[in-house]
């Protein structure tokens, strides 16, 4: 044993190793805290909690709160030890867990990009496509396609799930030469990648295009295209926050994915270390990035906040909010702007 650790020590100083565990910690608590308050929040407050982007960053909450309860704790406890002590088959779901949840993160995204587009691009057919069923078959098939594509290795049919004793990490190994790592991070991450790339220049093309075809066309009634200035700023404020998200995961992740195509060899433990705090990084950050961007988010927060103070005007005024639903973001949009035809498609 003593031998194998003298090994591990030259991979991975000292140093490294118990900084990588102090920001395990760290960062355990404050997403654990910062994710489930989140979630909270949203639930709480009723009009985020009908508009449709919610659903997914519900699930990115969730995500991120599985991966601060479960591996981040068991990460800092491997990097404090320089072993694994937990047995090969919580190693082996702890790689499933770690993946899968990035995956859930990353197909979360794209279809909160998706969603942003359809809505500019297409903001007559939005109420039809973003149905509440059909919103939640959206958020099974991104969990079951995230965790679906670690099934082969999970079973050993294609790689297989374990432990690599040179680095102490639960990760996906060759399974008689063969390791599907290649094809997961194209098709778990380089692809969503390129869509959600995609799709936030088509949205930018296709406002500035918006902006230049109906300058000067608002209406009496102050509509412009379906949507009232309101809600158009409110649409746009959120478009930029969920771009803020994906490029500070984007920043989070691919230090660490360049390293380990780049140096595969672990030339450099330093810098792997710095990456991989930086991919824990990005399960703590997004409550964060609510709080600071996004106006209505931080009334989320506020209105928990005066929840738990148990306020009784506030709680009144929250719950009361004449408010509820009236986003173009949410499921029931069309049936409020049209309450005596709830079955039929609003008329733009």
């Amino acid at each position: 044993m003593e031998s194998h650790n003298s090994t591990l020590a030259t991979i991975y100083p000292r140093e490294a190793t118990i900084m990588a565990a102090v920001c395990a910690i760290i960062f355990s608590i404050i997403g654990v805290l910062g994710n489930f308050i989140t979630t909270v929040a949203l639930l709480m407050h009723p009009k985020l909690r009908g508009h449709v982007t919610t659903m997914f960053v519900l699930s990115l909450c969730v995500s991120d709160l599985l991966f601060c309860s479960i591996n981040l704790p068991l990460t800092a406890s491997r990097y404090v030890k320089e072993r694994w002590d937990f047995g090969d088959q919580l190693c082996q779901m702890f790689a499933f867990v770690f993946y899968g949840n990035e995956a859930v993160s990353l197909l979360s995204m794209v279809a909160i990009t998706i969603n942003r587009y359809i809505l500019i691009a297409y903001y007559d057919m939005y109420s039809q496509i973003y149905t509440t069923t059909k919103i939640w078959v959206q958020l099974f098939l991104v969990w079951l396609v995230s965790f679906g594509l670690m099934v082969p290795p999970l079973l050993g049919i294609w790689g297989r799930l374990g432990l690599d004793t040179e680095t102490f990490s639960c990760t996906i190994l060759r399974n008689h030469g063969r390791s599907p790592k290649k094809y997961l991070f194209v098709f778990g991450f380089a692809l969503p990648c390129v869509v959600i790339i995609v799709s936030y220049s088509c949205i930018y093309w296709k406002v500035r295009q918006s902006k230049r075809k109906l300058e000067g066309r608002r209406c009496v009634c102050g509509k412009l295209s379906g949507q009232t200035a309101k809600e158009k700023e409110e649409d746009s404020r959120l478009t930029t926050l969920m771009l803020t998200i994906f490029l500070c995961f984007l920043a989070c992740f691919l230090p660490l994915m360049i390293m380990n195509v780049a140096d595969d060899g672990i030339k450099y433990p330093w810098l792997h270390i710095i990456a991989s705090i930086l991919a824990w990084a990005s399960s703590v950050i997004n409550p964060l990035i609510y709080a600071a961007t996004n106006r209505q988010y931080r009334a989320a927060y506020g209105n928990l906040l005066k929840f738990c103070q148990n306020n009784p005007v506030t709680r009144r005024t929250t719950w009361g909010s004449r408010t509820v639903g009236h986003s173009s973001n949410s499921p029931h949009y069309a049936e409020k702007r049209n309450p005596l035809k709830p079955d039929m498609p609003t008329k733009l």
